[in-house]
């Protein structure tokens, strides 16, 4: 099973992409999983402070390295499996298809930190030796979405993630309405989401998976049902 870890101070922005469509049915068949921890979680300070100045002095503010580092390094890798880490930025090398293939094939764990404000202290990724990717020629407000893309894109190479109809590129200008519906998926075959509310210790943050699966996002648990 090839699992998603989100290093985000929003968890909340990712839910409704997570718990629904092909990742959601991917999750409940244990295909792939998709969790979010909050760096704010690993905080010294009453208020859960994440960001600071920059390392070194320059302008604005950064997400500080502490708690990142701090978070990552409370992910336990199972003995044997690969992982890789990616921070979300402007300033990386484009993410493409090809590299979307060698991801799904290759690691067992991906762990994409998603930055916000000017950046992450330039020590998480030195400690840590991520690698900088970006989605697009362009600046986004934070790096939740382009975690989502990757997590997407990556996942449709994963065996089984993908049935017929989604691995379909599109029907066929000539066919017909009818045609078109009845090659859709019926509506019951997308599992339902539950929400449950559940605390999750720093500590324990690799929560085992149901039978049906479920997606564990930062202090909230999301399960899949039937």
């Amino acid at each position: 099973m090839l699992k998603f870890l989100i290093i985000t101070i929003f968890p909340e922005s990712l839910e409704s992409y997570l718990a629904s469509s092909m990742i959601l049915r991917a999750v409940a068949r244990n295909i792939i999983s998709a969790q979010a921890i909050n760096p704010r979680d690993f905080t010294d300070d009453p208020h859960r402070k994440a960001d600071d100045k920059p390392y070194g002095g320059g302008p604005g503010m950064v997400m500080k390295a502490l708690p990142i580092i701090r978070a990552v390094s409370a992910l336990k890798l199972k003995k044997g499996g690969k992982r890789k880490i990616l921070i979300m930025s402007p300033r990386g090398r484009q993410f493409t298809q090809t590299e979307a293939k060698k991801f799904a094939k290759k690691y067992d764990e991906l762990v994409l930190i998603a930055g916000h404000y000017e950046g992450i202290d330039a020590r998480v990724k030195k400690i840590l030796k991520a690698e900088e990717v970006s989605v697009g020629p362009y600046t986004l407000t934070g790096g939740e979405l382009p975690a989502l893309i990757i997590i997407d894109a990556v996942s449709r190479h994963v065996p089984g993630v993908l049935g017929k109809v989604e691995s379909r590129p599109t029907l066929a200008p000539s066919s017909s309405p009818s045609k078109a519906k009845s090659s859709a998926s019926p509506q019951s075959s997308s599992p339902a989401t539950k929400k449950i509310y559940t605390p999750i210790a720093p500590h324990n943050l690799n929560c085992p998976t149901s039978d049906v699966g479920q997606l564990t996002l930062c202090n909230k648990e999301f399960t899949a049902v039937n």
